[in-house]
């Protein structure tokens, strides 16, 4: 008797076994749709209405004090007032540039990292590198231009030229005796030297410095004497009087130096050369999240204290947003596509 009934609770619990492995089985695919579903739903960081819920990091790739990190760190103060978050910098130089973008250009499209890049970068070094390791206009989203630099002509005060004219005369007469320095090939210094020897038919000797701050004791000590510089970089130098400075690289003189004539004014037409400042997130990134972004930018360059520190760093305040920026990117691509087959410099 107890076997009969051990022998039925033994059929009755492989049966109720087999019918629980059976609803389990029916169940595994709800179970993985549902797994699935909530992995893929974006998090509540992630939506626009939201955003920004944390700070915001953004990719800077020139050395900490240079020209651009400075006036990028102006305009990202009083972005920060706007959107109620804080924005840290991650200054990552080398390679004219393209570590620090190529960084940003394949991070995660959250809008929780940005990048600040310029002219080099974001144009003329697809002309000057076979593999920036990402391309400026598929792998970004434009959010706006900011700013523009022109770039200055500097000499040592202890050098002879006190013109424009007269240093073209004395570089033809001390031929790659002169060396400028920049912080790196494809940067807007660099190829304002390269254009500048073009145009004038002199020849110069580059000097590329991975941190602008090297470059000041080598211009003091008359080392590298010359510079196509961007005015934060050596508006010291010309307060103190160590560098003389002979001319403006753009169409009309610079707010912040209103007695230093134009290239043309000072005999040399057409040269015309600066750097300009544009802040973008990876591509992919939510409209509204590059929209909400955009409209900070505006509200910060429509600050006039925001303005007046731009002048005095030396940068031209000027907003272009995002699809303006795109096509600007893509002209200025070409642009000095054309000037570098010119010059004859070759891809590295």
């Amino acid at each position: 008797m107890g076997r009969l009934g051990c022998s039925r609770t033994t059929r009755c619990t492989a049966r109720h076994a087999e019918g629980f492995r059976s609803a389990r089985r029916s169940l595994l695919p709800i179970c993985a749709a549902v797994i699935l579903a909530v992995a893929g739903a974006p998090s509540a960081e992630a939506q626009p209405t939201d955003y920004p819920s944390r700070l915001i990091q953004v990719y800077v790739p020139f050395a900490g004090g240079s020209a651009s990190d400075v006036i990028t760190r102006i305009l990202l103060n009083r972005m920060a007032t706007s959107l109620g978050q804080t924005f840290v910098v991650d200054n990552r130089p080398r390679a004219g540039g393209n570590i620090g973008t190529a960084a940003a250009a394949h991070a995660a499209p959250d809008g929780y990292t940005l990048l600040m890049s310029t002219s080099g970068p974001l144009a003329a070094n697809k002309s000057l590198f076979r593999d920036l390791g990402y391309d400026p206009l598929k792998d970004l989203a434009p959010i706006g231009l900011f700013a523009v630099l022109p770039n200055v002509v500097v000499i040592n005060s202890k050098l002879p030229p006190k013109s424009l004219r007269e240093l073209i005369g004395y570089a033809k007469t001390h031929p790659k005796e002169l060396n400028y320095g920049t912080v790196g090939v494809g940067s807007s210094q660099h190829l304002a030297g390269a254009y500048f020897e073009q145009l004038t038919g002199t020849e110069l000797t580059h000097v590329s410095y991975r941190n602008i701050t090297n470059y000041t004791p080598d211009f003091l000590s008359g080392q590298v004497p010359l510079g196509f510089q961007l005015l934060p970089n050596v508006i010291g130098l010309i307060r103190s009087g160590d560098a003389r400075a002979l001319a403006v690289a753009s169409s009309k003189r610079m707010t912040a130096l209103p007695g230093i004539p134009t290239a043309a004014e000072a005999g040399l037409p057409d040269y015309e050369s600066s750097a300009w400042l544009a802040l973008l997130a990876p591509a992919n990134t939510n409209k509204a999240v590059i929209d909400k972004l955009y409209a900070a930018v505006v509200d910060a360059m429509n600050d006039p204290k925001v303005r007046t520190l731009f002048v005095e760093q030396g940068a031209e305040p000027l907003v272009l947003g995002p699809e303006e920026l795109r096509n600007f990117m893509a002209s200025e691509s070409a642009k000095w596509a054309a000037i570098i087959r010119k010059i004859g410099i070759e891809p590295m």
